[in-house]
């Protein structure tokens, strides 16, 4: 007589526990299955609204457009600002430095090189971008870093004579390229829109 057949005719209250078991193992899966797809902790948003812009018009010598995806807050230094992403543990980083000699600007061009050199030892790649808009007179270089740099774009602007501008973009979270190749973009976006938009005021 076959085992299987004779267990569950003698025993009928414990194929009732078997069948029991059986549900909770599935439930157990299940949950175990849902868990592996959830988004681990402190990975940033994958899609994000179409940007619309914002003039920023502080009593600072500079003005721009920024994204209404983000917030812009005072920065640390003196006519400085933070324009920061809530939703994808991001920061656009602007520091502004009056320009008082042609060898003060010498020597803010190349602090900016200097830290964006310091970035290579985790950059897989730099790609310097230079940028002119003669008009505006404003005039600069857009750095992007790949790999797992601290920062992910670095940019300078000046108008060559009276002003200087610098910014970074710093993500809150661990330096995946991967996931964080679409958040990156979208920022840099902002960035390209940022420099574009950039005047000088008199």
């Amino acid at each position: 007589m076959n085992f299987t057949k004779f267990y569950v005719l003698r025993n009928p209250i414990k194929i009732k526990t078997i069948i029991a078991l059986c549900s909770s193992a599935i439930f157990f899966v299940s949950c175990n299955k849902n868990d592996e797809v959830a988004k681990p902790l402190g990975q940033v948003r994958l899609e994000y609204p179409k940007q619309t812009y914002i003039q920023f018009d502080e009593k600072v010598p500079y003005t721009f457009q920024y994204s209404n995806f983000a917030r812009v807050l005072p920065g640390k230094k003196a006519n400085s600002f933070n324009i920061v992403y809530p939703r994808m543990k991001a920061t656009i980083y602007l520091t502004y430095f009056p320009v008082k000699s042609k060898q003060d600007l010498i020597i803010q061009i190349k602090e900016s090189e200097r830290f964006v050199q310091d970035q290579t030892v985790k950059a897989s790649f730099i790609s310097p971008q230079e940028f002119t808009f003669p008009k505006k007179h404003v005039f600069g270089t857009l750095y992007e870093l790949g790999g797992e740099s601290a920062i992910n774009l670095q940019f300078h602007a000046t108008d060559s004579i009276n002003n200087f501008l610098s910014g970074s973009v710093y993500f809150k979270t661990q330096p995946k390229p991967d996931s964080l190749a679409p958040a990156v973009d979208y920022i840099k976006t902002d960035v390209k829109k940022l420099l574009e938009t950039l005047e000088w005021k008199k």
